[in-house]
Parts: structure tokens; sequence; C-alpha cells
């Protein structure tokens, strides 16, 4: 069963349950043949090198982690304020790391974005309600069918007061029992970023009908637009 068949079964009427034992199916083999994994195994290997990002004057940048990065990214480069996000790899213990080695868990690496953004349209504590709200905080080394600590939580913070605002909201988050289980979300100081090969960058965007896209990635940047459309940039609405 695959999904582009399931219009066909909603339209004859299958009950709820057979539905979801057949979507179940489908993110099975999301998993396998549609995952980004095995999309990688396409491409040819590349050894990503550490950036400085060069920041104008007036901006800010922030590294986060909230399971794969094609979502992500997907969802931050529609942000208002927010001038570039890249997808890459921080948080390991391996120089230059390729995808591949990263996604068999042997580097430490936790896949991320680094945005760059200005602190007069976006605040970081806005840029962390949208992290906090579009991810699961609260499964270690888990995002749905993406398992491994490559799709961890994480804030990456580059001076105290980002640490300081990511502790304390994380803080907040827990108190107010908002997650029915405590949020996981390592805050950790920022050492290195590489950036991931050319064709994770602005994968949504190229790839838009990839199942992985349409399955996964569309609906979590759909209830992002629906819950933060007055923080979208214009010409996103």
């Amino acid at each position: 069963m695959t999904l582009t068949q399931l219009p066909l079964l909603v339209f004859i009427g299958l009950s709820l349950t057979t539905m979801l034992t057949l979507l179940s199916g489908c993110e099975k083999s999301l998993t396998q043949e549609d995952r980004p994994v095995a999309i990688a195994e396409e491409q040819p290997e590349s050894n990503s090198t550490p950036v400085a990002q060069e920041v104008e004057d007036g901006l800010e940048v922030a590294t986060l982690g909230s399971g794969c990065f094609w979502c992500t990214e997907a969802v931050f480069r529609e942000l208002k304020g927010v001038k570039s996000a890249i997808s890459g790899y921080s948080g390991g213990k391996v120089p230059n790391p390729t995808y591949k080695a990263v996604s068999a868990g042997t580097t430490d690496h936790a896949e991320v974005i680094q945005i760059t953004y200005d602190p007069k349209q976006i605040s970081f504590t806005d840029v962390l309600k949208v992290f906090w709200e579009t991810h699961d905080p609260t499964t270690l080394n888990r995002q749905g069918a993406d398992v491994g600590t490559q799709y961890r939580s994480a804030v990456f913070y580059h001076n105290e007061q980002q640490k300081e605002e990511a502790t304390e909201y994380k803080k907040q988050l827990d108190e107010s029992g908002k997650f029915k289980s405590p949020i996981v979300t390592e805050i950790t100081a920022f050492k290195e970023f590489y950036p991931a090969e050319d064709y994770h960058q602005d994968y949504f965007k190229l790839n838009p009908n990839q199942q992985y896209c349409q399955y996964v990635i569309r609906p979590k940047l759909e209830k992002f637009r629906s819950k933060f459309a007055d923080k979208l940039k214009t010409e996103e609405k």
C-alpha cells in the first residue's frame, strides 16, 4: 500500500481503524525507500567543513536541532525576521562529517539549522517558541519515525543570554504542563557548524512532490502556518 492510494481509500469509505492501519504501513515505508537516509545513498559522498558565519551588523545567529533538518529549515525559512536558514550538523566529535556518517550515528552530530535573524523583527524568545512548538521535545533522540541521536532536540547557544533564555523557557514549559512528559531538549554551548551537502539545502521547496515532503513536512508546515500566521513573511502568507 502506498500513500498515493490513500485518497481513493477515503473515497470508498474504509473504517478509521483500517485507515490507521494502512497509514502505519505507509510510515514504515517512509522509514525505508522514501526516508532521507535512503535518498542520500543516491548522492555523491562529500565532506563538510566548519563555517564561521559572517553576520551583518544588527543580526544574530541561532543554531537549533529538532529532528530532520528538512522539516526545520522549511519552517524557519517562512518566519518573519529570519534572513537565512542553513541545514547542517553541530554538536559532534568528528571533524568534517558527511550525511551518511551522521546518519550512521558515529559522529555524535545533530541535524540542525543555523538561522540568521533580525532581533528587531523577531526576538530569540519567539524563535524558541516556534522551535518548541513545531517538534516534540519530550522524545529522546527521536522525532516520529526518525530515530537516532542525530534527530535529538537541541539548542546550541551562542552566548550567555541565549543560554539563560533557553534554560528559563524550558523550565517554564515544564512547569506549565504543556507537554505530558518532561522536555529532554539539550541546551549546549555552540562550537562548530558544518553546512550539510548542497542537495539538502532548501529541500522542501525544491522537492515538493517527494513523498517525505508530502506526508511529513507539508502537514507540519501547514500546522505551523496556521498557528503562527502573524509571524510569517508577507510573501509566504
